[in-house]
């Protein structure tokens, strides 16, 4: 398995996410229950760079290849699957830093512990000003917002005429306006079934004046500052990559949990679980499919990167077959996960287990925009119609 990163200046991103294994893995129950990172383990995360795996490199980032990503993101989800999605998400954020300006994105990263928190966007609206724009409103499912310093706030932008600003596909643009963390007020209502240590929780934002230089939009790939076959995949597309490896990296734990468990466990008038021909075919068949999925997703992503321009988008071919790709291994991911805890009978319903925290991770990520069943319409529809206007955005 080719994941070698292109950075030269450190040890391999995959090689980084493993050594951390032991440190994640000894604060796991500690990180759900204060819904935060803890110290030593964040210090350890920031100086490991994996937050930084898709920032370019003329911010000093890594800029590593996507599936190198994939592989650093999918072993810190093995360990805590809250952390993997954190670790995905302020990666992602970092993609706005080619379309700001190059000071800007310097002065948001030059702080070692620099990180970019936002929601997904919403039906808010800036109001252009003299150099820049008003925001008032609230943002949710901000993960990470607990350890980032700058936070960013998706919305229409009105025009001094009332009028909404367009993009160049005729609809209205998306601008995202970034801000210190100090101008939101955080809304603390992440209470949920699974990923609690994500603590993905709202924020507000009152008449915030954001300067022009501190905004940018993250809808046409066109627009980017820096150059290289990362960046002509689409934001979306790479933030799918993200929740695939958070969706394998869990899925991989619990099948890796399970066959430890059939070595030693018998249930009641029956012999061990691992000499059972039943367990042992569907224990093959899991990890026949997980595997494939895994490999039919790093397959097209190293394809789209070698015919990928410096300069170009990707076109909507390559757009499609990366959707198809992330949403095959998230659904296969689930699949595995439901398995392993049927399978592993009352021994997967015990808090502290290696599989009831994982098991509402995933059940979480699962309820996640990008695991929607309508991807596979949306990829088959472009598949039999092809997609003229070019606008399949992945």
């Amino acid at each position: 398995m080719n994941d070698i990163g292109i950075s030269t200046r450190k040890p391999d991103p995959v090689a980084r996410a493993r050594a951390l294994g032991p440190a994640i893995a000894a604060v796991v129950d500690e990180i759900e229950r204060i819904q935060a990172f803890p110290e030593p383990l964040l210090t350890k995360l920031h100086e490991s760079r994996l937050f930084r795996l898709l920032l370019p490199r003329s911010v000093s980032g890594e800029q590593v290849e996507p599936w190198v990503y994939l592989a650093a993101i999918e072993e810190i989800a093995r360990h805590d699957g809250s952390l993997g999605w954190n670790m995905f998400v302020a990666n992602s954020s970092a993609l706005i830093a080619p379309f700001i300006p190059l000071e800007t994105a310097r002065q948001i990263y030059s702080d070692p512990r620099g990180l970019i928190s936002w929601g997904p966007p919403n039906q808010h609206k800036a109001v252009a000003a003299p150099g820049g724009y008003r925001i008032t409103g609230e943002w949710h499912f901000s993960s990470g917002y607990r350890q980032a310093n700058w936070i960013g706030a998706h919305a229409h932008v009105v025009e001094p005429d009332g009028s909404l600003r367009l993009n160049r596909h005729g609809r209205p643009t998306i601008r995202t306006l970034l801000m210190p963390k100090d101008k939101t007020t955080p809304i603390h209502d992440w209470n949920t079934l699974g990923m609690r240590g994500t603590a993905s929780e709202g924020y507000a934002c009152k008449d915030v004046f954001v300067p022009e230089e501190f905004s940018g939009t993250r809808e046409d790939p066109s627009l980017r500052r820096d150059t290289g076959p990362l960046y002509a995949f689409t934001m979306q597309g790479l933030y799918a990559v993200g929740v695939s490896a958070v969706a394998l990296g869990i899925a991989r734990a619990m099948l890796d949990a399970f066959i430890e468990l059939a070595l030693e466990k018998a249930p009641r008038n029956l012999g061990r679980l691992a000499d059972s021909p039943v367990v042992q075919s569907d224990v093959a068949r899991r990890e026949a499919a997980i595997g494939s999925a895994r490999a039919f997703l790093v397959e097209i992503l190293k394809e789209v990167w070698e015919g990928a321009d410096d300069v170009e988008p990707i076109g909507s071919a390559e757009r499609v077959r990366v959707r198809l790709g992330c949403t095959q291994a998230i659904h296969v991911a689930e699949k595995t996960a439901d398995w392993v805890y049927k399978a592993a009978g009352t021994s997967a319903i015990f808090l502290g287990t290696p599989f009831e925290r994982r098991f509402r991770d995933i059940h979480t990520l699962s309820q996640q925009i990008q695991s929607r069943d309508a991807h596979f319409e949306a990829v088959g529809r472009v598949m039999f119609n092809g997609d003229p206007d070019n606008t399949f955005m992945g």
